[in-house]
């Protein structure tokens, strides 16, 4: 008689998953993003809320694509929580906790926009609380925040510009490959992956990394109103660590993300106890403020559970970025 045991274990293996009430929450295909967000108490537990919002990772208008299912961008999920913080009557103040390197110029600009934009409509105070890195893009999306408190160890800075594209033409030349171009203008392929450079070339795009700098420049004296003398040290890009950000004007305090709330609830004049509350797509047992679990970040590939992003090309474009804080 045929030994049956494997396909019965199976089958009923089969119908306990399927059993209601005992069959886990399995989402192996589908996108994150289709789960609606939910309002998740991590703090407090009086009257009165304060939403925190996480930005974390790189910066990108993208959706993080993984091989089974996808997250929503950042500045996605920005505009999301935002929404469903000024909808909430209770809600007095954001949070805002960033832990990125920055992003694209696109991406930071539109979270700078999508934050000043909920002040105007709300009155709302925001308030950021930086954690191991806020810079470049990072830095630029936390402008617009009432009060900006970085933890002692916080890396931020990294005010610039950067253009990153691969260049292929040293390794096709050691191949024997070639790429023919038939182009509309003189400068229709500048950038090109597949030739050096022109002298031309590298003016035209420093023209244009200047004037986007620029305006990262002139944003930071609006909000923050440096010495002329401390406006040109931060515009050499360099970073700084949180005593250095204080000194130099970038941040006003020091300190925790326990902090930022008390501030918080201090602008708001809420209670010292009140709700700290923040949105998920998923529920997380012993919920805490240092959950990033739902935090839309790029995926990263990996083999045997080793990050190795390090074998992609990096991809071209202009960005709010400090690549000494981006892993790839």
């Amino acid at each position: 008689m045929p030994n049956r045991l494997p396909s019965i274990s199976a089958l009923l293996l089969a119908l306990f998953l399927l059993l209601p009430g005992c069959a886990p929450k399995i989402k192996i295909f589908a996108s994150q993003a289709t789960e609606p967000l939910k309002e998740y108490v991590v703090d407090g537990e009086a009257a009165g809320k304060i939403a925190l919002i996480h930005l974390h990772g790189f910066l990108s208008t993208e959706p993080a694509q993984g091989m089974l299912r996808s997250q929503p961008s950042a500045v996605q999920e920005m505009v999301n929580d935002l929404k469903l913080a000024e909808a909430d009557k209770d809600v007095g103040a954001v949070v805002v906790a960033i832990d990125s390197p920055g992003g694209t110029t696109t991406a930071s600009d539109v979270l700078y926009h999508e934050l000043t934009d909920f002040k105007k409509r709300t009155g709302k105070p925001v308030v950021v609380s930086m954690f191991d890195v806020a810079a470049s893009g990072g830095y630029y999306a936390a402008l617009p925040a009432d009060w900006i408190v970085a933890h002692p160890t916080t890396i931020t800075g990294s005010v610039g510009v950067v253009f990153m594209r691969p260049k292929l033409s040293g390794l096709m030349d050691k191949v024997g490959v070639d790429v023919e171009v038939s182009k509309s203008g003189r400068d229709k392929d500048m950038g090109s992956p597949f030739r050096p450079t022109t002298p031309e070339e590298k003016a035209l795009f420093q023209g244009i990394i200047d004037d986007m700098a620029a305006r990262f420049y002139s944003l930071v004296q609006a909000h923050r109103h440096l010495t002329p003398a401390n406006l040109e040290t931060v515009k050499t890009a360099r970073v700084f660590t949180a005593s250095q950000a204080l000194s130099i004007g970038l941040i006003d305090q020091i300190g925790y993300v326990q902090d930022a709330f008390a501030k918080a609830r201090s602008m708001a004049r809420l209670d010292p106890n009140c709700k700290v509350v923040t949105y998920r797509r998923d529920l997380y047992p012993d919920d805490n403020p240092y959950n990033t679990l739902d935090a839309a970040e790029p995926f990263k590939p990996s083999l045997l559970g080793v990050d190795a992003s390090f074998i992609l090309p990096p991809r071209a474009g202009f960005c709010y970025v400090w690549e000494g804080g981006v892993t790839r």
